[in-house]
Formats: structure tokens, C-alpha cells, sequence
């Protein structure tokens, strides 16, 4: 069956929701985990070029934490559980691209994600990063919902 899950996160309580439950999937399967972050670069119009450095500085500093937060609250579940597990942060403009990305550098037979459900206007504008990991993922596809 599954030997090597991805689960991306960004720390919401549905995607720590949706690591708790592959969690449980991967101590059945006797599967290893790899969860992955993806920070956004920072996009901005430079007001002074000192005001550009720290500010990116700031971002890259807070975004890194916030990872490091995120991921070792993982870390931690996956010990208690039993389960192998490999962080990632990575940063990328595009989400989904990373995902992609990263399921076919690891080798991971299987990708669980959380999806806040966005339809209609909202998704269009905001693009929803699990539909696009499910029309370019090459392996299946495990949705958690709320």
C-alpha cells in the first residue's frame, strides 16, 4: 500500500486536523511521514532601499519561526505516534507547485491535504491550492474536509 506520505501544512487548525488523521494512517500502513511547509516570498513595492532589506529580513525571520513552530509541533506528535517523520519549509510562489514538487523529490506514493472547501468567487479569486495539487499530482490524493 502506502509507504511515504506527504502532508503539506500552513498550521491552520484544519491542517493539523489532517496531520493528526495521517498520522493514524501511517501507523496502520507502517508508512513514513514527510510534512511540508511552504512560505510565500514576500512581494512588495520597495519604499527606500534600507526600508526593503529589513523589512524582507523581518518577514524571512518571522516566516522561519513560524515554520520551526509549526514543524516541531509535528515532530512531537509523530514520535509519540511512532511514525518516521522528515520535516521541510520551503519557500515558493506557488503552493501547490511545491507539493507537486516535493511528492516527486521524496518519492511519495501518497499526498494528504486539508482543503478549506472554497467555491465559487472565492476559489476562482484565491485559487485553491488542493484542486491544483489534484489535477497535477502524478500520486493519489487524500482530501481531509472539515
Amino acid at each position: 500500500m502506502y509507504k511515504h506520505i506527504l502532508v503539506p501544512t500552513d498550521g491552520s487548525d484544519l491542517s493539523t486536523a489532517a496531520i493528526d488523521q495521517t498520522l493514524q494512517l501511517a501507523r496502520t500502513l507502517g508508512a513514513k511521514v514527510t510534512v511540508l511547509t511552504v512560505a510565500e516570498p514576500l512581494h512588495f513595492l520597495p519604499v527606500t532601499p534600507g526600508a526593503t532589506v529589513n523589512l524582507r529580513a523581518d518577514y524571512e525571520a518571522h516566516v522561519k519561526e513560524d515554520g520551526i513552530r509549526i514543524l516541531g509541533a509535528v515532530e512531537t506528535k509523530a514520535s509519540t505516534a511512532g511514525v518516521p517523520v522528515e520535516t521541510l519549509q520551503v519557500t515558493a510562489g506557488d503552493a501547490w507547485q511545491a507539493i507537486v514538487d516535493t511528492a516527486k523529490a521524496k518519492d511519495c506514493d501518497l499526498i494528504a491535504m486539508a482543503s478549506h472547501g472554497r467555491r465559487g468567487v472565492s476559489a476562482f479569486l484565491m485559487g485553491s491550492v488542493t484542486t491544483k495539487v489534484l489535477s497535477h499530482a502524478k500520486v493519489p490524493v487524500l482530501v481531509y474536509r472539515s
